[in-house]
């Protein structure tokens, strides 16, 4: 069965989810449980992608008495790469779940939210954001254990730069949500932060996030280069951390953040001071 024709179970199981949670959640008109939606659509795509012919064999073939595999039946690969997905779902998700429900929502969803139709769309939207950022995953997932070639030092440089990079994410995030926690404490009185990371960065977060995808990229990269996936297929996984990139740099991620920021401070002269002062991604890269 070619690469691509055994990624779609993946992408049933993706839109199906998020369809059954647009159902219940767009008629409520509530968006605290969208995070957790995402979160619950990269856990249920990877296991699909890891375990598909099993559940295949028992819900679909009936043969009930098939046992799923041992975890040491797959490929270290497999595993590496299942876990590092894993890690980050609980990681941010819980984060953000948290953040959503504190918050009382997401202010991305505050007219959304009251049009059936528009909300629907964010709800697929967001299987689509599951499918293509997971996709060096559910490529290497989908590819049977003994065709993984062996790990090598680019692999684990590849472990090191989503272990870094997941590292600078929490901390930004750790970092912010302490600020805001002394904010409603009234232990200071600035109207944004701008320490620790926020100090080179004024969305420090989004660095690690991409620097996670580019790294579980470059783990896939050994063995979608061997003959048993289709030619291109590492251009194609290359969608993710790019992907990544594109949203947080130019469509959900950075440009609504700094309108909010510009309605907000835009005359106050220390967010101008930090504007002009603090790169709005890359440390030494461009403040615009």
């Amino acid at each position: 069965m070619n690469a691509f024709s055994r990624l779609l179970p993946v992408v049933s199981g993706a839109f199906g989810l998020q369809a059954v949670l647009a159902a219940i959640f767009v008629p409520q008109k509530t968006d605290k449980y969208f995070d957790l939606g995402g979160s619950l659509g990269f856990i249920s795509t990877a296991f699909v992608s890891l375990y598909y012919p099993v559940l295949k064999a028992r819900f679909w073939e009936g043969a009930r008495n098939v046992p799923f595999p041992p975890i040491t039946s797959f490929a270290p690969r497999q595993l590496l790469i299942t876990a590092a997905l894993g890690v980050w779902t609980v990681r941010l998700g819980s984060f953000l779940v948290q953040r959503a429900f504190d918050s009382h929502g997401d202010f991305r969803f505050m007219e959304a939210k009251k049009q059936p139709f528009t909300f629907t769309v964010w709800w697929m939207a967001q299987a689509s954001w599951v499918l293509i950022v997971g996709l060096p995953v559910y490529l290497i997932n989908t590819l049977p254990a003994h065709l993984h070639p062996a790990l090598t030092f680019r692999d684990y440089a590849a472990v090191g730069l989503f272990a870094g990079s997941l590292i600078i994410e929490s901390v930004a995030d750790r970092q912010k949500a302490a600020w805001r926690k002394a904010q409603k404490n009234k232990e200071h009185d600035e109207k944004f932060i701008s320490s620790g990371l926020w100090s080179i960065s004024r969305h420090p977060n989004y660095i690690g996030e991409v620097g996670i995808w580019t790294g579980i990229w470059a783990l896939s990269i050994a063995s979608l280069q061997t003959a048993h996936n289709p030619r291109g297929s590492i251009a194609l996984s290359a969608a993710s951390p790019l992907f990544t990139y594109f949203l947080l740099r130019y469509v959900s991620g950075i440009p609504p953040l700094e309108l909010s920021a510009e309605k907000k401070w835009g005359k106050d002269e220390a967010w101008k001071k930090y504007k002009r002062n603090t790169p709005v991604l890359w440390p030494f890269g461009s403040t615009e």
